[in-house]
């Protein structure tokens, strides 16, 4: 079973993975239940910000499935399904990430009360209720901080504040972006130094560490728009490891016990700091960056080729990366409007190392950078023989780019 959003990029990725493999996927998506098969793919409908309905909904349909073609696993794409697969997993007795661990995942303020628990570094932080005065609490918060949104995903609505002021235009601007009964906000202490995201996966309770990606911009405020993502690191070994076992004994925290996680983490004097787990793989289009050797396999596979075989008891033992070092760039928008067109696309396609070049947004699109924004005008892929050459062809190829933008309008009433 396949958890994503209709319109997701991974979607289409997961299953097309899935044929290549020969193995059946029965797709679980967020469209609406009332029309009959409008994408034509027997998608069962259900709501992912209501679980509890998804489970129910999605155990009445499975039920229709032919009983000689029984569940063998699931996949969760993004992080709105996780909660509804940990749930349908869990009725339907299949090894997955149990739903408390899904729901802890998606809640900043739950997953630092664990970690803390676990005896993790953690920096100092509060949750702001809605109903509470800001003026005291800016007053006194410690600076810097960062105040974050509870349960969007991403860097979306995460500001960093280095005074009372900052703090309170920061709190004012992440509310806009937040329903009334979900306007609860994390505020941490800012934590400097390196970024990092690993991409793994738990088997039993047991983390598998697939890739760790340096993130070489300096991600220091006041906005986190991630953007380069290179394998392997070039820390130390030592540092290495230190997020390796911080990982998994943060995933162990949080209950997370089979399938794909993604963490992000800081390092700082040394010490691994958790910024978030994940139960789901990284997201959009950035997969395509890693490509796995396995024994018995002509090709390489790719990470979802990889997690669907998981997911069915199939994950081959042995795997190393197919290439010496690969990266992605998160393409990041560049200024608020509407995109007319994006050129320099063939001259950025043939710079070296240059695997490809993706724009996803679509002409005619309104474009907001973060924190408001969501999304990313598209994606560049690189490879070659050293994580530095690969980080030199991301940034020139960004370099070539241009981008046709148009000042949006404001609608007057």
């Amino acid at each position: 079973m396949l958890f994503a959003a209709t319109t997701g990029y991974q979607m289409r990725s997961f299953a097309e993975a899935a044929r290549s493999l020969g193995v059946d996927v029965t797709l679980v998506t967020d469209r609406c239940h009332v029309l009959d098969n409008p994408w034509a793919d027997n998608a069962i409908p259900v709501r992912f910000e209501d679980p509890a309905e998804s489970v129910q909904l999605a155990l009445h349909q499975l039920r229709g499935l032919a009983p000689d073609q029984p569940i063998a696993g699931l996949i969760a794409v993004a992080d709105k399904p996780t909660r509804a697969a940990a749930m349908v997993a869990e009725a339907l007795g299949l090894p997955w990430h149990p739903p408390a661990a899904a729901a802890a995942c998606r809640d900043k303020s739950q997953s630092r009360r664990l970690f803390e628990a676990a005896q993790l570094p953690v920096p100092r932080h509060r949750l702001l209720s809605p109903d509470e005065k800001t003026n005291p609490i800016a007053a006194n918060a410690g600076y810097p901080c960062v105040l974050k949104p509870l349960s969007l995903s991403g860097s979306r609505g995460v500001i960093r504040a280095n005074n009372p002021a900052e703090f309170l235009a920061a709190h004012e601007r992440i509310r806009r972006l937040l329903p009334e009964n979900d306007a609860a906000i994390q505020v941490e202490q800012y934590i400097p130094g390196r970024e990092f995201a690993l991409e793994g996966v738990m088997t039993r309770g047991r983390l598998q560490t697939l890739a760790i990606f340096d993130k070489p911009d300096p991600l220091e405020g006041p906005y986190f728009e991630e953007t380069l993502y290179v394998t392997p690191s070039r820390e130390s070994a030592a540092i290495q490891r230190a997020i390796e076992e911080t990982t998994a004994r943060a995933a162990n925290a949080l209950g997370l016990f089979h399938g794909a996680i993604h963490a992000e983490m800081r390092v700082w004097e040394g010490r691994v700091f958790m910024l978030e787990i994940a139960a789901r793989p990284i997201g959009g289009l950035c997969a395509r960056a890693l490509r796995f050797h396995a024994p018995g396999r002509a090709e390489p596979l790719s990470l979802e080729q990889l997690l669907v075989l998981h997911a069915i008891g199939e994950m081959p033992s042995c795997l190393g990366p197919a290439m010496p070092a690969s990266g992605v760039m998160m393409i990041p928008v560049p200024r608020a409007g509407i995109l007319e067109g994006v050129s320099g696309l063939e001259e950025a396609r043939a710079i070296p190392g240059v695997d490809d070049v993706m724009i996803t947004a679509k002409p005619g699109e309104k474009l907001v950078p973060l924190p408001e924004g969501s999304s990313y005008t598209g994606f560049i892929f690189a490879s070659g023989e050293r994580p530095a050459a690969v980080e030199q062809s991301l940034r020139a190829a960004h370099g070539v780019l241009r981008f046709d933008i148009l000042s949006a309008l404001a609608v007057l009433g």
